[in-house]
């Protein structure tokens, strides 16, 4: 039988005390699994401790796109910053980008100030570290990102290509369009990773064989729609895949990444990343998550399937 290693990441953890709390209910109920720590929210420091009590793995979940800097130097006059004096907002961030406005210098300096204040947090450098909003994807960062990554020895990543996701009807065109756009940027990015030895398994930096989490975002969540999505993927996958001899392919491993965004939704004005709480997490969909992933049939149909929860360090 085919063996599935799932990674169900809960991201924005940090983002407020409700989220975190909902991130770590779920978490303690086998539903999640890994985590990502936006280390610019308002509440990282407690999601920092959370995680080392409840010994949650945990990654870093870099934002260019919401809130404040947490390098000091870009907090004034950097081109990362809007007329407001804060990030320049997931679309926002993406107009800027392609109209060349963004010095790439202080995107990498915001990265790795990012990194370190999650060692400092945590007490340990990410073993995985994505972007907030798929901002890592994106021209030009990508491969500042790479860079990243390279220098601190990050090994893992992700890669927003989700297999099926033209035939969910369900998504409405505007944020198909996004989407598309997201799987576009991500196409590009693999031959960027590639370059700097990130896909190649014997540098050790990769990412996920599968990722999952656009059609099943939010009130598109449902026990149905996270089956059929891993249904889909893995018979995409293993049909598309070239198997060696040996191991064969009943023996074979799958990694897949679960994204996920559940909570209790936020409360202005607490929360956010300096700039205060969004509409993402103030929606009754971060509780629906929630509600979703803990169902007792979501983890009997992972024991049926041989589906096996784990996190990016255990890879």
């Amino acid at each position: 039988m085919l063996q599935v290693k799932l990674i169900v990441t809960g991201d924005d953890f940090g983002y407020c005390p409700r989220r975190n709390q909902g991130i770590v209910d779920c978490f303690l109920a086998g539903a999640v699994s890994n985590v990502s720590l936006l280390v610019n929210g308002s509440a990282a420091a407690d999601a920092a401790k959370l995680a080392r009590r409840y010994n949650i793995p945990i990654g870093l979940h870099a934002n260019l796109s919401e809130g404040s800097p947490v390098c000091e130097v870009l907090k004034t006059n950097s081109s990362l910053l809007n007329q407001d004096g804060f990030f320049h907002g997931k679309m926002g961030f993406r107009t800027a980008l392609s109209k060349g406005l963004l010095n790439m210098s202080e995107v990498k300096q915001e990265l790795k100030a990012q990194v370190e204040l999650f060692h400092e947090l945590t007490g340990h450098l990410p073993p995985h570290m994505d972007g907030h909003q798929h901002i890592h994807v994106l021209p030009e960062v990508r491969h500042v990102f790479a860079e990243v990554l390279e220098e601190y020895g990050i090994k893992y990543t992700r890669v927003p290509i989700e297999p099926g996701l033209h035939n969910c009807d369900w998504i409405p065109p505007s944020l198909m369009d996004f989407y598309l756009g997201v799987e576009e940027d991500s196409f590009n990015t693999v031959d960027v990773f590639t370059r700097h030895g990130i896909s190649v398994p014997s540098s050790g930096y990769r990412w996920p064989d599968i990722y999952i989490g656009l059609s099943t975002m939010g009130k598109n969540m449902s026990v149905s729609n996270i089956w059929s999505a891993i249904d889909t993927a893995i018979v995409e996958f293993t049909s598309k895949a070239s198997l060696p001899a040996h191991p064969t392919p009943q023996s074979r491993t799958v990694t897949i990444e679960l994204m996920v965004h559940p909570g209790y939704p936020s409360v202005p004005p607490i929360g956010g990343c300096g700039d205060g709480p969004d509409d993402f997490s103030q929606s009754w969909e971060r509780l629906h998550e929630l509600q979703t992933l803990i169902k007792p049939e979501l983890q009997s149909h992972y024991k049926t399937r041989n589906i096996q929860l784990c996190s990016f360090k255990d890879l």
